[in-house]
């Protein structure tokens, strides 16, 4: 799978923003996917993952409550809702692919195909 992300920008803390990640190359809707983030000097770490058909989803403590991972397998989208964002949310984003058969994982090593990144920047 090709992924490429973008949605990213500047915001206000308090603000919202919305990723996308396109997906191209593979059936989408038979992967996992997931959402990780890396902010400058600390490693790359879990956001939110999805299931195949969307029906199962899966959130870090950090962001459990303000964003909303979904996907579109009719477009071959993922998406990202945030919402009340912090400048600890900071950070460039990532979407993954996870092509084993199996549970969502928060473990980055448990991903195959990653894009490209997106910046997400949270301003005080």
């Amino acid at each position: 799978v090709q992924l490429q992300a973008s949605g990213g920008g500047l915001v206000q803390t308090g603000g919202s923003l919305r990723l996308s990640c396109a997906a191209s190359g593979r059936t989408f809707s038979s992967y996992i996917m997931g959402w990780f983030r890396q902010a400058p000097g600390k490693e790359r770490e879990f956001v939110a993952g999805i299931s195949g058909s969307g029906s199962t989803t899966y959130y870090a403590d950090s962001v459990k409550g303000r964003f909303t991972i979904s996907r579109d397998n009719a477009k071959n989208t993922l998406y990202l809702q945030m919402s009340s964002l912090n400048p600890e949310d900071t950070a460039v984003y990532y979407c993954a692919t996870r092509l084993a058969y199996g549970s969502i994982s928060r473990h980055v090593s448990s991903y195959d195909e990653w894009g490209q990144g997106t910046q997400v920047t949270v301003s005080s």
